[in-house]
């Protein structure tokens, strides 16, 4: 259900011209909540700039009868984010010029009307890139003593864990003694697709960009072997890391990577497909050469299974994704990383970031406390 946000009495804050609202009700009984958010100021043409984002502060209104209000703890930072600055068809529609980046939250009830909440609790909600919201508690998710730390609720038990967990055991089904390779491996998704791989028994390969993040992928995660795509011998290093070829391809990159994978792809293989981060900001450069029929030539001779999916599919594992993925957690089956970027307006700067290969490990924005700060109206 998407959550459906009381943002009516969202207004830019008050100067010393503006007119105010004199009647009774607002001026002696709804007090004003001072907040921020960050809105697409213009489509990115390649990749975004700091200029295509633009931080305002806003007011909003007491919570009315059956709803809450919510402050923001701790806003992610996904890829797919680069997709909804662009105006073009897609599974979601794109995020209007002026309107507040799309996104996921955790945050804390600050005021409750709602018998549902109470003070004090803790959600997931898709507030989008902002510090408060006044919402009428549908598509809250009431977060438990599971996420621990709280964080993991944007991350490993969170939206990229259901999508390795579901991705990977739905479409990839990986047997004992098969080799799975993961592109972007020591991301959120492609570190827990990476051992859930080994806990099934298969051969887990992380392809990743530099020294540090393959060595953590081996040493800290257990991959088998870790490759790193930024090496001018990728290709061969993958090739002699999978010398019986690769059953099970867990696409987020696309790109040069995949290039370097589709030699290698077995009979009957399987390739779950949910990012091709390589390609959100656009392909560089002039005359490219068309690699789609070759691609469909080799799907076809080596019947290749690929299989586009977005993680809402598989909404329904969610109980089981969250029971099994919390105690492999617990019993030392699954480790995770987490690039915690503090203050809100580094939100852009750090997705910027993200775009480019710069975060290690799923990276989650500290959303400091404007009311804290700044005092309320």
């Amino acid at each position: 259900m998407l959550l459906r946000l009381m943002l009516m009495a969202i207004l830019p804050m008050d100067g010393p011209n503006d007119k105010k609202d004199s009647t009774p009700e607002n001026s002696q009984t709804m007090a004003t909540i001072k907040g921020r958010q960050i809105v697409l100021a213009a489509r990115p043409q390649g990749p975004p700039r700091p200029t295509d984002f633009r931080l305002e502060d806003v007011t909003l209104r007491e919570p009315g009868e059956g709803e809450v209000l919510l402050a923001t703890e701790y806003l992610s930072l996904d890829p797919y984010m680069r997709g909804r600055m662009d105006d073009r068809k897609s599974y979601s529609p794109p995020t209007p010029i002026n309107g507040v980046m799309e996104g996921e939250v955790i945050a804390r009830v600050e005021q409750s009307r709602d018998p549902r909440f109470r003070a004090g609790d803790r959600v997931a909600a898709r507030l989008g890139w902002c510090t408060h919201a006044v919402s009428d508690g549908s598509g809250l998710t009431r977060l438990d003593e599971r996420f621990t730390p709280i964080t993991t609720a944007l991350g490993v038990l969170g939206m990229p864990g259901l999508t390795a967990y579901g991705g990977l055991l739905t479409i990839g089904k990986p047997k004992p003694g098969e080799t799975v390779v993961v592109a972007a491996a020591s991301g959120p998704v492609g570190s827990l697709v990476g051992q859930i791989a080994k806990i099934k028994g298969a051969r887990a390969i992380g392809i990743g960009g530099g020294a540090a993040k393959c060595a953590y992928l081996k040493d800290e995660l257990g991959f088998d072997a870790a490759i790193d795509h930024r090496s001018p011998g990728f290709a061969e290093g993958l090739a002699a890391a999978c010398p019986n070829g690769i059953d099970v391809y867990f696409e987020l990159v696309g790109g040069a990577v995949w290039q370097a994978v589709l030699p290698l792809l077995n009979e009957h293989a399987r390739v779950p497909i949910c990012g091709l981060v390589a390609q959100y900001n656009g392909l560089e450069g002039g005359d490219r050469p068309d690699r789609l029929p070759a691609t469909i030539s080799e799907i076809l001779s080596r019947s290749l299974m690929l299989r586009g999916f977005i993680f809402r599919e598989f909404w329904d594992q969610r109980p089981a994704f969250l029971h099994e993925v919390s105690a492999w957690i617990s019993n030392g089956h699954v480790h995770f990383r987490e690039d915690i970027v503090q203050g809100f307006a580094n939100a852009p700067n750090a997705f910027i970031g993200l775009l480019e290969g710069g975060n290690f490990g799923k990276l989650i924005v500290e959303v400091e406390r404007p009311d804290r700060e700044r005092g309320r109206a």
